[in-house]
């Protein structure tokens, strides 16, 4: 696996890591059955906060990458995590998609259209002037902001189109207030997989296409990192990447086969 022999587990971004939109990256397959096959225990740590677990690993299995409900956390499920943790049983107004309501429900979260506690954000396509002038009005009368995920944009068929993070820049503008983070390159994301896994964020590997959020988020953790260069980083942008995200990572490979023939070497 890694080079550092305390690894007990991997974290494993997905869109540009085990696939681009609808279309499995070269190796991801065989990825993902080799650490099945050597007993390396692995989570899917993906921002993406629209999806349930469940449409996240229909998603993979479609795609031919063995995957199951409980391999995923996403930013949404990490988010009502962090709230229940805070205030159990806090009335939240949300603004998203069906990922982010059921994960505050499951957390015993009540969802509400007035005086909330707290005001959860994360992609939110029906998004309107109304709903931000409404989020707006809530924070500023003392409900906390939680963003699911800091993301500017998002791939889609159609090219990049605003992300979470795109939306939650307007809400910080005319709020005057700033979100507690939960998606990469924050560490809670990082923190509630570990938790999940029972280990430490130093006995994990952070694997992962995206040097800002991905090997950022898992080396402020204290995680190893493994660059692959499958998706937005690549080897001519690659010093570019590291200059900008201001840290390096432990290991770098070319493609997911590289990767997974050192996974096999090493345990």
């Amino acid at each position: 696996m890694a080079q550092n022999e305390k690894t007990k587990a991997l974290l494993i971004d997905l869109d540009g890591t085990l696939y681009h939109g609808k279309h499995r990256i070269p190796g991801a397959d065989e990825l993902i059955r080799t650490l099945k096959q050597q007993g390396v225990p692995y989570l899917f740590v993906t921002n993406n906060s629209s999806r349930t677990a469940e449409g996240v690993a229909s998603h993979l299995n479609g795609m031919g990458i063995p995957a199951e409900p409980g391999d995923v956390c996403t930013s949404s499920l990490a988010a009502a995590e962090y709230v229940a943790g805070e205030s159990p049983g806090a009335s939240v107004a949300m603004l998203g998609e069906e990922g982010l309501r059921e994960a505050l429900l499951d957390a015993g979260l009540h969802i509400v259209d007035e005086n909330p506690q707290y005001v959860v954000q994360g992609i939110d396509r029906s998004f309107t002037y109304e709903s931000l002038a409404q989020a707006v009005q809530w924070i500023r009368a003392g409900a906390a902001y939680v963003l699911t995920n800091p993301d500017l944009l998002l791939p889609s068929d159609h090219g990049l189109v605003p992300g979470a993070g795109s939306l939650a820049a307007s809400i910080r503008a005319a709020s005057g207030a700033e979100p507690v983070v939960i998606g990469k390159p924050s560490g809670h994301l990082i923190k509630y997989a570990t938790d999940r896994l029972g280990i430490s964020p130093g006995e994990a590997t952070m694997v992962g296409d995206n040097m800002r959020t991905d090997i950022a988020a898992g080396a402020a953790a204290g995680c190893q990192t493994i660059l692959v260069l499958t998706g937005l980083t690549t080897e001519e942008n690659l010093k570019a990447q590291i200059e900008g995200a201001g840290v390096k990572p432990d290991v770098i490979c070319k493609n997911l086969h590289e990767l997974t023939e050192m996974i096999r070497s090493k345990s």
